[in-house]
């Protein structure tokens, strides 16, 4: 067989489950926060609208942990349908070593590190910081505030209204009380029958135009409250004024550039200790998630071979938790270093190259050992903990005699 055509055969068969894993994995993940963020937008009373652009903000931060998910998975799946049906046995036997396999493997892992490179240094930052700047819109009002009808919705500070019924997407109002309060103590409190909003040439007010109503307006200038029955009357209405959402960055490390990080972190221009600390930390932490990217070729080589006459799919298990726990130590390391309690670099490369030892290992044993086996070990204790657990759980003779 050519090794132009095994190469092509290696690539099909890895970049099917390496995709399909990836898409899996951000569509898990959206789904899981899409829920949350529907009941938040309507709590907070938002147009439904943004809950799709807070999706696509958090769409990089995914993609961080579901392409080196999505890489593992595509070539252990790949190698391990190699080794199930022998072809990997003779692809060795024509003289295709591991060594020689790998440099198909090497060739999505290398493109796909510095895509990830970007997004965690450049493109989830800016996510991050845009999609803070949704929940502040949201939270400020700046969106666009649904009037909820039957409860009394505060609209700014001083005004309360409250409708029984909307009819034309929130143009026309029904059962309208309205209640409110100025700086100078002018209170004015309406009840109407229906009514709408109108725009005009000032944009920090509005008018409420009610119609078939009463009206009460007391001061402390007036001696006795003043009432009026109208059929239309123009309430006007000063809009809240909305507070400007902070610049990017900051104090905020999670949303500056890898570059601004190392700026920060390395290059003196951070103000106090602390900032100095966790610029540090979040650069380290980046790099070394980044880095990891080049182990996982060798490690889903590992695992992806069984012992002979097994057909177990442990080291599917075992690759996608080694992925995820190394993710988690990371996290840890990182806010451990951002609090002074560990050494930013200590913290987070120790692990990188504890890691990275135990993967060369494994991979050596499987590559340069004859019948080296990394997995095995697990393979039999997994195999003796189940026939434990068999024995333990009672046979179904004895649970029809219970019964």
């Amino acid at each position: 067989m050519p090794i132009g055509l095994i190469d092509r055969y290696l690539a099909r068969s890895i970049a099917v489950p390496l995709f399909g894993s990836l898409v899996l994995a951000a569509m898990l993940l959206v789904l899981d926060k899409m829920l949350r963020l529907f009941q938040y937008v309507v709590d907070a009373g938002g147009p439904v609208s943004v809950v799709w652009r807070m999706l696509a903000n958090l769409l990089p931060e995914y993609l961080a942990l579901g392409i080196p998910i999505g890489l593992m998975l595509g070539i252990l799946l790949a190698f391990r349908k190699l080794a199930l049906s022998s072809e990997l046995d003779a692809l060795r036997g024509i003289g295709a070593g591991y060594g020689r396999l790998l440099r198909v493997p090497y060739f999505f892992a290398v493109p796909l590190m510095f895509i990830n490179l970007g997004i965690v240094g450049y493109l989830e930052p800016y996510s991050h910081y845009r999609y803070e700047g949704l929940r502040f819109d949201l939270n400020s009002g700046a969106l666009g505030a649904a009037i909820k009808v039957g409860e009394f919705n505060r609209l700014g500070k001083g005004l309360t209204l409250r409708i029984d019924r909307s009819e034309k997407k929130g143009t026309q109002l029904h059962g309208i009380f309205i209640q409110m309060e100025d700086s100078k103590g002018m209170n004015i409190a309406a009840t109407a029958e229906k009514g709408r909003f109108l725009s005009t040439d000032d944009p920090d007010t509005i008018l409420f135009r009610l119609e078939k109503g009463r009206l009460i307006q007391d001061s402390p200038r007036f001696s006795t409250p003043r009432t009026l029955a109208f059929d239309v009357y123009d309430l006007p209405v000063s809009l809240p004024v909305i507070e400007q959402f902070r610049r990017r960055g900051g104090t905020q490390s999670d949303e500056l550039f890898l570059h601004e990080l190392f700026r920060i972190g390395y290059g003196g221009g951070a103000t106090t200790e602390r900032q100095q600390l966790e610029a540090q930390a979040t650069f380290n932490f980046r790099i070394v998630e980044v880095v990891m990217m080049l182990m996982l070729p060798l490690l889903a080589v590992a695992l992806a071979v069984p012992p002979k006459r097994s057909s177990s799919a442990l080291g599917i298990f075992v690759g996608i938790l080694v992925v995820v726990a190394y993710h988690k130590v990371n996290q840890y390391a990182e806010q451990a270093g951002a609090q002074g309690r560990l050494d930013p670099i200590l913290a987070l490369w120790i692990p990188l190259i504890l890691l990275a030892g135990l993967i060369v290992w494994m991979y050596h044993v499987l590559a340069h050992r004859p019948g080296g086996q990394p997995i095995g070990a697990l393979e039999r204790f997994f195999a003796k903990a189940g026939k434990v657990v068999r024995r333990a759980l009672p046979k179904p003779r004895e649970v029809r005699a219970s019964a």
